[in-house]
Parts: C-alpha cells; sequence; structure tokens
C-alpha cells in the first residue's frame, strides 16, 4: 500500500465510517513503533511521524542531551547534538533520523492492519450503537441456527442469542421461522455487541399492543401493568384519561381484531384485559374477573395483604387452573391474596365484619307491610320501586292501574 492509497483509504473510512482520521494516524505510529522494536531489536527510545498530508513516514531515535553519556542509545552530549541544533541544552531531547532501509514494507503492513482493525471497531462500535437504543424493545428476527438449547436469531446486522429460559415452553423454534422478540440486553464485548432476546419477557405483550393499538402508542390508553405466564395467560391493566375513551375495547378491537393479531403472534396465548383502578379493592375485584366477589378487605395496607371471599361454587373459577388466576392478580396489583369461600370465611371468621365490602341486597317487604301499601298515593318514581312479583293475587287485583298515568311497566 503506497502513501497515496493510504491517504485515500483514510479519506474513505473517515467519511463512511465517521472514524476520525488523527486517531487513525495516532494508532499507525504506534504500530509501527511497535514494528520497528520488534523487527529491528533496538532499545533505543522510538518515535515515528507520519505526514498527516502526504502519509510519507519517518523514524528517529530521541536521547536526552547530558553531560556525561552512559548508554549511546538512549543519551547525547551537548556537543553532538549542537551538531545538529545549536540551540539545544542539557536536559533536552534530540530526535535523530533512523528511518531503516526495510521500513517501507513494514510501515505498510502496519498501515494496513490497523487500517482493518480500525474498521472493524467502527462497524462494531456502529452495530452497538444501533441496538442500545432498542433494548427493551422489540425487533423481528429470524431463526439461524440452535445450539445447545439456545436459540439463534438474525437481526440483520448481528446475530442474537435467546437462552432457553427466555424461550416459551409451548411453542416449537424452526430455523428461519420469522418472530418478534423483545431486546433484553444489549453488551459491549471484545467482540462486538453481545444481545440477549426474549420471549417470556412481559414488556414483548406490551410493546406489541403499543404497535397494533395507535391509541396505546400515543399515550391514549396506558398500560399501567402486565402480569405474565408465557404461554399460557396474561393480565393486562389499562386506563384512559379520556373519559370519552374505552380502554379495555380500544386494546381488544372491532371484533376483537387487534388483540386477536397479538394472540396470534403469540401462538394463542390468552390475554385477559382489565380496568385499572388506583383504589385496591376496585383493582383487585377487576384483577380476579371473571370471579364474583362477595367481600373484600384491604385494611392491611402496609404488608399489601387482601382478603377475599368469593361465592363457594366460584373458589376454583377465583383460584384459577394451578392457582394461575389468584397468582397472576397478584403479580398484576401487587398485593398478597388470600381467597376464601363464604362458608370458609363463616367458619373462621375470615374477614372482620366492619371491613366487608358487600353490595346491598334488595329490601323485601313482609305480608303485613305489603297489605298497608296504598296504591293510589304512590308516585310514579315509587311504582318503580314495588316488586309486584312478591304480592298475593288478592292484593293485585285491588290495584287500578287505569288511574295511574305515564307509567311504563316494561321497566318496571
Amino acid at each position: 500500500m503506497s502513501s497515496r492509497e493510504l491517504m485515500k483509504a483514510l479519506q474513505l473510512i473517515e467519511k463512511e465510517k465517521g472514524i476520525d482520521r488523527e486517531e487513525i494516524f495516532s494508532a499507525i505510529e504506534n504500530s509501527l513503533i511497535s514494528a520497528c522494536k520488534k523487527n529491528f531489536g533496538t532499545s533505543q527510545n522510538i518515535k515515528v511521524d507520519m505526514n498527516r498530508e502526504t502519509g510519507e513516514v519517518n523514524v528517529y531515535a530521541q536521547k536526552e542531551v547530558t553531560e556525561d553519556v552512559y548508554d549511546g542509545f538512549l543519551e547525547i552530549s551537548l556537543e553532538d547534538a549542537r551538531e545538529i541544533n545549536p540551540s539545544y541544552e542539557y536536559g533536552d531531547i534530540v530526535d535523530i533520523p533512523v528511518t531503516p532501509r526495510d521500513f517501507g514494507r513494514i510501515s505498510a503492513q502496519a498501515a494496513k492492519q490497523v487500517v482493518v482493525q480500525k474498521f472493524r471497531e467502527a462497524e462494531r462500535e456502529k452495530v452497538y450503537n444501533e441496538f442500545i437504543v432498542k433494548e427493551s424493545d422489540i425487533d423481528t428476527g429470524i431463526i439461524r441456527r440452535i445450539e445447545n438449547k439456545n436459540v439463534i436469531v438474525s437481526l440483520g446486522k448481528i446475530d442474537a442469542i435467546m437462552p432457553l429460559k427466555e424461550q416459551i415452553p409451548t411453542e416449537t423454534y424452526n430455523v428461519h421461522d420469522r418472530l418478534k422478540v423483545y431486546i433484553l440486553n444489549v453488551r459491549k464485548t471484545t467482540k462486538g455487541a453481545q444481545i440477549t432476546v426474549s420471549r417470556t419477557h412481559y414488556g414483548l405483550v406490551k410493546r406489541l399492543f403499543e404497535l397494533e393499538v395507535p391509541e396505546v402508542h400515543d399515550g391514549t390508553v396506558e398500560i399501567k401493568a402486565v402480569a405474565r405466564e408465557a404461554g399460557a395467560r396474561t393480565k393486562m391493566a389499562v386506563y384512559s384519561k379520556n373519559k370519552d375513551v374505552d380502554p379495555i375495547g380500544t386494546c381488544i378491537g372491532n371484533n376483537g381484531s387487534r388483540v386477536n393479531v397479538i394472540i396470534d403472534e403469540l401462538k394463542g396465548e390468552k390475554i385477559d384485559i382489565i380496568n385499572w383502578y388506583e383504589e385496591p379493592e376496585k383493582y383487585i375485584k377487576e384483577a380476579l374477573k371473571p370471579c364474583k366477589i362477595v367481600a373484600i378487605d384491604v385494611s392491611n395496607k402496609e404488608e399489601k395483604m387482601a382478603k377475599v371471599v368469593v361465592p363457594d361454587d366460584q373458589l376454583s373459577l377465583a383460584i384459577g387452573k394451578e392457582g394461575q388466576n389468584v397468582r397472576l392478580a397478584a403479580r398484576l396489583t401487587g398485593w398478597k391474596i388470600d381467597i376464601k369461600s363464604e362458608s370458609q370465611a363463616k367458619d373462621t371468621d375470615f374477614i372482620i365484619v366492619d371491613a366487608l365490602k358487600q353490595e346491598p341486597k334488595p329490601q323485601i317487604l313482609e305480608e303485613e307491610e305489603q297489605k298497608e301499601i296504598n296504591f293510589y298515593d304512590i308516585k310514579d318514581e315509587e311504582i318503580e320501586e314495588i316488586d309486584f312479583y312478591d304480592l298475593e293475587d288478592e292484593e293485585i287485583e285491588e290495584i287500578d292501574f287505569y288511574e295511574l298515568e305515564d307509567i311504563d311497566f316494561n321497566e318496571i
């Protein structure tokens, strides 16, 4: 490689790869110093100077001006120094040209090695910078190969690794399969960027909804929390400050069009979408759906321990298969949840009566109270409160419905 070719190569690298040319010059000079000491076996202090305009290389032996010369390789007398330049004084460093005869070949080899090395380093740095900003995001990759149960996924310029613990147990991975992965972390190593991806991370579900649902992407609908057992079920809590927006319906889409795309990407994984509430009792009730809650006690806020009572026939539904429903609800809300059936709660005083959060039951009048009702004095809005199914036949016959005006009995 001639000096002219070297300068052209440096200009090209600086333009296309963004590498500072001064950095390459310094690296070449340091490489040539090592090459000189290795090839010519010198113990002198070597200085290599490379012309930034022409690429011409000169080698100098550096010697210190001393009164008494003990080492001719490192020191020089004042008389000899002033023969080179009369301005030298004791303690100055004199540069003496010592460029070897065969130095052109050595400098060309060193320059080529440095340029190749810097080129590779620039490529690695570029790839690292490209993917470090994608950390905690998703990307589409193609399975290249499977090694020791690790799936190697090509992300274009670099291969990422998906360890066994980041793989969904129910999924089968085949070479050339295309899939979306969550970029777990990006590390810089001596061999370049090392990327770990995941299919089990809860962030994958969140990013898929951001990708599929515009309202989630622009912040109209917020994903407050996600709890996931990869391959089986996911619970996701959503919220919107805009009262005109239904966050659940927005995520599901028309006839499930949006959520079904994500379910297909996750190979059939079930997704439960619930409303997020700031109040713990409401939030826990939502998280335990589809189970109905009879009572709930969230008074132990320090330990975040919730006690929940459900109907006897819904205890297994609340707990879920192998405890999946209550386990996901606990992860989603951040509360420990203890569930008992109504009969179990009554037998063990599970919940203090004052802490019960029950819906009021409809009031049924006793028979004597029903007979005392004067329906002629009842106003329109009071009619709606009467349970006619609880009245005796002869009592209903006594009511003159023709005297009642503007009453829609279909709503009673």
